[in-house]
């Protein structure tokens, strides 16, 4: 496309962004790029190419040409200067960290995570060296009073997992913009149809592109995407960007490559380095997937909000988080986060506890039991006793999933016949 594509339209950009005619065959389609490497001009280009003097292909594990397409496509939904993809979600959280984090240093993050990512905040981090505080995102005073000298990011969802919570993401950028650091949003529940995080102050936007992206469970994958908007060099805080780096003859990032510098080091340190890469075939599967975000979302929340409010009135069910219900807290968000809905994942408490949730779970014939989200297919889990069980109760209890509570992604099915799914899998699980 040309140069002035972000005055298309959402639905144009999803299907042709970062996209162009195959020059060798004329294939419309991007085709999959299942090479290795690629043959260099002569030895000066290969020095070129080496040295970051200029851009193309080296070896997969940095750049590939199906890759790139998915990396300017989602960059350009999210409106963000550039985009690094890699394996999978749990890789884009490391990747949009290791820029920014030293031993020592801290991010704060929300206490509505998904339970995975609290394990690898919690847990896993502190094997680098790092740490993260956890808070709860609704009290400002306390994310300020959390950021001390040695925080490096804030992180949080703008729709959280498990529950649907909605983030005031304007309201956490200007804490951390005052504090002089990044916000973080993992934009995967809401995606870029939904919330545009930078539009709201959000410096980087990871994305698990395994769920809605894609949108069929096929392929596992992430991205880290790049506002462009935050200034590495004003202080001292992230070396990785504003000093020398050693492996390029003391080139600096920031200052070489302006607002792209954290997309470049991503790519030429952080998969160079980590190795987190994604493979082309996989990068060709979300493409396809993107081409009909917006209409897969628009269904997404449309089954969501119907069935969301079948649960809340019915008395099997004590409660309901999804926040397009008036009754959530969290309803008041939505015009200014998330204008065109809430999303399609929350969670329910089923009345007979525990029991009757993994009851539930294992009546229903349509939902399928699975460890995922985002797929066109409905999905439950019992998050509890599944990807929240390493947690502590208090942990769970702050994350949204109790032992009562159900985690439910509604996918783009007919939704009447959801809802007698439903009403016949609570009528055993309650009898």
């Amino acid at each position: 496309m040309s140069d002035d594509t972000p005055s298309y339209g959402f639905d144009t950009l999803q299907i042709h962004a970062g996209a162009r005619p195959d020059p060798a065959t004329g294939a419309r389609q991007t085709p999959i790029y299942q090479s290795t490497a690629y043959v260099f001009r002569d030895a000066d280009h290969a020095a070129a190419l080496f040295n970051l003097q200029e851009v193309g292909y080296i070896y997969s594990r940095l750049t590939n040409p199906t890759v790139a397409v998915l990396q300017e496509r989602i960059a350009t939904l999210e409106g963000g200067v550039g985009a690094v993809c890699c394996s999978s979600g749990h890789a884009a959280q490391i990747m949009a960290l290791f820029p920014l984090m030293q031993p020592g240093c801290n991010v704060v993050v929300s206490t509505r995570l998904y339970g995975g990512t609290v394990t690898q905040f919690s847990q896993t981090i502190k094997r680098f060296g790092w740490s993260a505080k956890f808070v709860d995102f609704d009290d400002l005073d306390a994310v300020k009073a959390a950021i001390d000298d040695d925080t490096r990011a804030v992180f949080g969802e703008a729709i959280a997992n498990p529950g649907g919570y909605i983030m005031d993401v304007r309201a956490i950028a200007d804490i951390a913009d005052a504090a002089g650091i990044p916000l973080i949003i993992d934009n995967t529940t809401a995606t870029p149809y939904l919330c545009r995080p930078i539009e709201h102050g959000a410096t980087l936007v990871v994305h698990s592109t395994t769920k809605y992206m894609t949108g069929n469970g096929t392929v596992t994958g992430g991205c880290v995407v790049d506002s462009g908007k935050f200034d590495w060099m004003a202080s001292d805080k992230f070396p990785s960007l504003s000093q020398p780096e050693p492996a390029y003859h003391g080139l600096k990032f920031a200052e070489t490559f302006g607002p792209l510098a954290f997309t470049f080091h991503g790519i030429a340190v952080g998969l160079r380095d980590l190795g987190m890469t994604m493979n082309p075939q996989g990068a060709h599967y979300t493409l396809m997937g993107i081409e009909t975000l917006s209409l897969r979302m628009e269904r997404h929340v449309e089954n969501a909000e119907k069935i969301a409010k079948w649960l809340e009135a019915d008395d099997r069910v004590d409660f309901v988080t999804y926040a397009g219900l008036e009754s959530s807290p969290y309803y008041s968000r939505i015009k200014d986060v998330c204008p065109k809905g809430a999303g399609a994942l929350f969670t329910f408490a089923v009345k007979g506890g525990y029991e009757a949730c993994i009851k539930l779970v294992d009546s229903l014939e349509i939902f399928s039991h699975v460890a995922n989200l985002g797929d066109t297919r409905s999905l439950i889990i019992h998050s509890a006793s599944t990807t929240h069980r390493q947690l502590t109760p208090e942990q769970q209890e702050a994350a949204g999933a109790a032992p009562n509570v159900v985690r439910v992604s509604i996918g783009t099915e007919d939704a009447d016949d959801l809802i007698a799914d439903l009403d016949q899998a609570l009528a055993k699980a309650t009898a």
